[in-house]
């Protein structure tokens, strides 16, 4: 069974490899030089790597080598592929099902925590200083498409967190004039009322009160909680186990475009007919 429907991610596969770099391909004149693997390979390959959060050693096989992975996703990476990628599913999703960014939500999720042998073992975002789990800041629309995210140490409080996690939303372009900012009550411990962090920011947060009952408004903060769960269902961004920032914020856009393009075939299903559209609605 494949680690993600082929209905999602043929699609994804389609268009990435289109974004791909040409690359000139030289035959050895002695033809001693193993063949380039495929990068359809290495990208399934990658795909396993993101649901099931393995290590690069352990999805390896003949044809493919771990170090092969790691090269070719840097590569990836330096070309910016997979963000560019996040930018087109952002606005197939917008111009055929439409971004809801007049309630936008903001909230972090801490990954679990590895055990003692892993953890010392295991690589760390630069941006902790230390082992250990990390955090992750995510912003998403009133339906609950991941707009953006940023990972932080997970001993750093939410409220320092908003401004950068608000500053991907750079992505989608211009914003609406009207647009409110839900948070929870984890956003005003530290520091207080996070406008202090958002002097820059033009538009309303709404805070829910420590010691208060959460008022009817914050019915439209469940998405975000639902948005973590399916993020969640990829386990390479449960366990932190890279150690450079791009690498983390490549898995992030690759989970992004894998949610948009499900719920974008969910939504798209009762409206839209195409080749391979699946017998029953996702």
């Amino acid at each position: 069974m494949p680690a993600i429907s082929p209905y999602i991610i043929d699609p994804i596969w389609e268009h990435f490899e289109a974004l791909l770099p040409e690359r000139n391909v030289v035959d050895h004149p002695l033809g001693c030089h193993n063949p380039r693997i495929p990068d359809k390979v290495v990208f399934e390959k990658l795909v396993q790597v993101l649901v099931f959060g393995c290590a690069y050693e352990r999805i390896a096989e003949q044809t493919c080598s771990a170090t092969t992975l790691r090269r070719r996703r840097d590569e990836w990476i330096a070309s910016g592929v997979m963000e560019k990628l996040q930018q087109i599913v952002l606005d197939a999703y917008d111009w055929m099902i439409g971004l809801d960014l007049c309630d936008v939500s903001v909230d972090g999720c801490i990954q679990r925590r590895l055990p003692v042998e892993a953890r010392r073992r295991a690589e760390k975002p630069r941006r902790s200083g230390q082992a250990g789990p990390h955090k992750r800041s995510v912003v998403v629309d009133a339906n609950g498409i991941p707009i953006g995210a940023i990972a932080a140490p997970a001993n750093r409080p939410d409220s320092p967190l908003l401004e950068a996690t608000l500053d991907t939303m750079e992505i989608v372009g211009e914003l609406p004039e009207r647009m409110s900012v839900h948070l929870d009550r984890g956003y005003g411990v530290f520091g207080g009322y996070p406008r202090a962090a958002t002097e820059s920011w033009p538009y309303p947060c709404d805070l829910l009160k420590k010691g208060k009952p959460a008022p009817l408004q914050a019915t439209k903060r469940w998405v975000v909680e639902r948005t973590n769960s399916w993020t969640n269902a990829h386990k390479k961004l449960v366990w932190c186990t890279e150690r450079e920032d791009r690498v983390i914020d490549f898995w992030f856009a690759f989970s992004g475009v894998v949610i948009t393009v499900g719920r974008l075939i969910r939504r798209g299903w009762t409206h839209y007919r195409w080749e391979g559209r699946p017998c029953r609605r996702p």
